[in-house]
């Protein structure tokens, strides 16, 4: 976590966009100048109905009274167009400034989520990472938005106010202005307290947002056990938390405005009585005691508005804590500058040389496990579950990392490749199939996004998946849904397998490609995958043992220990583990 408080963190992020910031700033601070100067103008107004050709005006040489009106009349003009222009500028300018700090910072946090590893992602929840990526960046976008110039333009009025007052006169001023810092050191404090209530509900909106995200994503699990009134009764809880969250903060902002009001009450009765008497006693002109008493009122308002901007502000800061912690985590997982050539990648061994790995919290699941997967040779991997087959596949992609021990892979381990060269190097089925909200034609082509429509369809149809596409209605422009969902299992792995196919990797993985289709579509999938993985590094992991039987080599885990391992007929003859795997799925065992 960097050093600092939020809003300093959150100035450093912004530092590409000082000039734009001091713009905005100045716009802001000139409109507020402007803006204060129609109380003058009503004064000197007033001094010239009152003094006539005695008023101040008239010492700059205007001497009719009529001649000063209209001078006045012409001057409010100016000032009301330029304080509207200078409104329009800070408006454009924040309003801008707060849409591309709220893009790029939205940007820069996704890209740095992507680059974490998966340990990282297992101790998040996946809704609140949603939260911070939405919810948390557009409360720094409303601030932006509006708070920032809030805050400018209250303290300009302080500044001006207090200027104007001791201009005309110091004794008003030192009873009018006492209030004020007061009412500064009071907005400190009340920020102060505010922070950890806000942090508290920002944590409690992230919850929540979890919570929705996993049950809207498990619906169909959520129905069919018919646990609706459970689920609203978990989202009940954790929004109540959220809301009791928010009471207790808006409990404290809500006692802002009233005791503000009443220490400027303070300045203004000040102002109108001892104003009042200095006028009433000639030491006053009447135009200044006007000035006065309007500029009172011109401070009374943004200061009233002042626990808003800070609750605002307060709410900002709290969620740019979160945001930025996530962009300032460290990420995990360091790389090499490895980078092969393609012969290379294709004609070398992976070697799993002595690995110990373990998840957090659990045993061991390797102790000096050794394999060696042949380059363009097919190897099945099979096993019980738990036995580990997984964590394999994990270990090469490094979407984890081993306690101990090396993966090699070009006689260089994985830290010191490129990921990006490594990652590039696999092409993953995985037995959970991920589909984009998109078509067909544009889920197969993320395999090789700059891959033609030509490339597409012929990569479909090695993965014998163009027939059931063209058949369907809109064809290839089909859209598949969240997830997939308009499209069956079979259908789903036929995409992904047409995926891998165009993305021609030198390592192909098959992480239980088959196991949630039927007998037919399996049968297409193995045709599939016997084509494309011929010279080809093709790694299988199967529960299905007919997934495998034509594989150059099946290795058996059990417990992370690798206890068989040969072609399938040379396992049956065997008639060990993977033997009595084969007659209980081919029915032989029931026979016996």
């Amino acid at each position: 976590m960097s050093e600092g408080g939020p809003f300093r963190r959150l100035l450093t992020y912004m530092r590409p966009h000082r000039g734009t910031v001091r713009l905005a700033s100045f716009c802001s601070v000139v409109n507020k100048i402007w803006d204060l100067a129609p109380p003058l103008l009503i004064g000197l107004a007033v001094d010239v109905v009152v003094l006539k050709e005695e008023s101040t005006l008239a010492g700059l040489g205007l001497v009719d009274p009529w001649h000063q009106l209209v001078a006045l009349s012409m001057l409010t003009f100016a000032i009301w167009g330029f304080e509207s222009l200078f409104e329009y500028f800070y408006g454009v300018l924040w309003r801008n400034l707060a849409q591309t700090v709220q893009h790029e910072l939205r940007l820069d946090t996704f890209d740095h989520v992507q680059q974490q590893g998966m340990a990282w992602f297992d101790d998040r929840q996946k809704g609140d990472i949603l939260a911070i990526l939405n919810d948390d960046i557009n409360q720094l976008e409303r601030f932006l938005d509006k708070g920032a110039n809030d805050l400018l333009q209250v303290s300009t009025t302080v500044l001006v106010v207090g200027a104007v007052f001791l201009a005309i006169s110091w004794q008003v001023a030192l009873f009018a202005v006492l209030p004020i810092p007061i009412i500064v050191w009071g907005s400190f404090r009340y920020q102060r307290s505010l922070e950890p209530r806000y942090a508290k509900v920002r944590t409690a909106a992230g919850q929540m947002n979890a919570l929705l995200e996993n049950d809207l994503s498990g619906m169909s699990t959520v129905q069919s056990f018919t646990a609706e009134q459970h689920e609203l009764e978990r989202v009940r809880t954790l929004s109540d938390a959220y809301r009791e969250a928010n009471r207790e903060a808006i409990r404290l902002s809500a006692a802002f405005t009233p005791l503000i009001r009443m220490a400027i009450l303070v300045g203004f009765t000040a102002t109108l009585l001892l104003g009042g008497w200095l006028t009433l006693e000639g030491g006053m002109a009447v135009g200044a005691y006007s000035v006065l008493v309007f500029m009172t009122q011109r401070l009374l308002w943004p200061l009233t508005r002042l626990g808003e901007t800070f609750d605002l502000y307060q709410r900002a800061m709290a969620s740019s804590t979160r945001v930025l912690d996530v962009l300032d985590a460290p990420v995990e997982l360091q790389q090499g500058a490895f980078e092969p050539d393609a012969f290379a990648v294709s004609s070398s061994p992976i070697v799993l040389d002595d690995v110990s790995f373990g998840y957090a919290g659990r045993n061991a699941l390797f102790d000096g496990f050794t394999l060696t997967f042949e380059a363009g040779k097919t190897t099945g991997v099979v096993g019980s579950t738990g036995a580990g087959k997984t964590s394999l596949i994990r270990l090469l992609l490094r979407f984890a990392e081993p306690t101990g021990g090396r993966v090699l892979w070009c006689d260089e381990p994985l830290e010191a490749w490129r990921l990006r060269a490594l990652r590039s190097s696999i092409a993953l089925v995985d037995q959970h199939i991920t589909l984009f909200p998109t078509s067909i034609l544009e889920n197969i082509r993320y395999g090789r996004p700059d891959a033609s429509d030509e490339d597409v369809v012929r990569a479909a149809e090695i993965a014998e998946a163009a027939a059931f596409v063209e058949s369907l209605p809109s064809g290839w422009n089909t859209l598949v849904g969240e997830g997939g969902h308009r499209l069956s299992g079979g259908q789903r792995q036929r995409v992904a397998i047409a995926r891998a196919v165009l993305k021609d990797a030198p390592l192909l993985v098959l992480d239980e490609a088959t196991s949630a289709v039927d007998n037919e579509t399996e049968a297409a999938l193995q045709r599939s995958i016997g084509r494309i993985s011929k010279g080809r590094t093709t790694i299988v992991i199967a529960h299905r043992l007919s997934t495998v039987r034509h594989a150059d080599r099946i290795v058996v885990l059990d417990q992370g220990k690798v206890v068989e391992d040969g072609t399938h007929e040379s396992l049956v003859k065997k008639d060990g583990v993977y033997a009595k795997l084969w007659s209980v799925q081919t029915g032989e065992a029931g026979n016996r």
